[in-house]
């Protein structure tokens, strides 16, 4: 396999990525035939992935001017992925400019293209880490430099936690960094679910295998489950709810059966 000039030398190219295999939903170029292999073998199942990864671009957009029209002018966003069209600072900046932004993410390519993406943009910043280690991101060179702890930080957890097993303790991650914030942040998130795919159990459990191969094992909590991400913080209206269902700009029930699958709310802390 030919290695593409923007692939940095470090990676495998040969063993898929989660970051990438959403790229390809997205209909982006930054991923490599092993990649569009495990997408295609997912969407075997699921054929609705790509909309379902849409609905979560169209919340995180819309829950990120909402946040900005607060008077949120700080953005973390943990497992931030290859830099599309309509990324965080793009939206934020755009509302508050001079907001600043700081995007963390473990896969080398989304790190990569986002450092190329910034290039340029003082206001914002990448971070190497992993969302299961919050004192390395909090401590970061980044983090210290853009974003002022002791103001309103907008956090951003958009379709990463179902790829933290319970075993990592995703519940404590995100306490901690909760514990971090200052009063009236918020906590932006998405996470998957068997609830609500317009398909049975048993055939959505097809993707999950998938994903399971490819060593990211992807879990499917339940409302409650994703419900208990945001103790300590007061929902913002309405709740959490299916993509489509959070402040939506176009009638919901013209959306694809797809997007309604999993869940997403906004946080604010006391």
């Amino acid at each position: 396999m030919e290695r593409p000039a923007w692939a940095p030398r470090s990676i495998d190219i040969s063993v898929p990525s989660v970051a990438r295999i959403y790229d390809y939903y997205l209909g982006g170029s930054h991923n490599f035939e092993v990649d569009r292999q495990a997408a295609r073998k997912a969407m075997d199942f699921m054929p609705g992935l790509p909309k379902i990864m849409q609905a979560n671009r169209a919340f995180m957009r819309r829950a990120v001017r909402h946040a900005a029209d607060e008077g949120i002018d700080q953005f973390l966003d943990i497992g931030s992925g290859i830099p599309t069209f309509g990324n965080v600072h793009e939206v934020a900046q755009r509302v508050r400019p001079g907001a600043r932004v700081v995007y963390v993410d473990h896969d080398p390519v989304a790190v990569a293209h986002s450092e190329a993406v910034l290039a340029g943009n003082p206001d914002t910043g990448v971070v190497a880490a992993d969302l299961r280690k919050p004192r390395e991101i909090l401590s970061s060179p980044a983090v210290q430099t853009l974003i002022d702890l002791n103001r309103p930080v907008a956090l951003l957890l958009v379709a990463i936690l179902h790829f933290v097993e319970d075993t990592d303790d995703p519940y404590g991650a995100v306490a901690e960094l909760r514990d971090a914030l200052a009063p009236g942040s918020r906590l932006i998130l998405t996470h998957a679910s068997y609830e609500g795919i317009p398909l049975s159990a048993e055939r959505a459990e097809g993707t999950v295998a998938v994903y399971k191969d490819i060593r990211n094992p992807l879990i499917m909590r339940s409302r409650e489950e994703i419900a208990r991400f945001f103790e300590g913080y007061d929902m913002v209206e309405p709740g959490l709810v299916p993509m489509p269902h959070w402040r939506p700009e176009t009638p919901p029930e013209d959306e694809d059966p797809y997007a309604f699958s999993g869940f997403a709310g906004v946080g604010r802390t006391a």
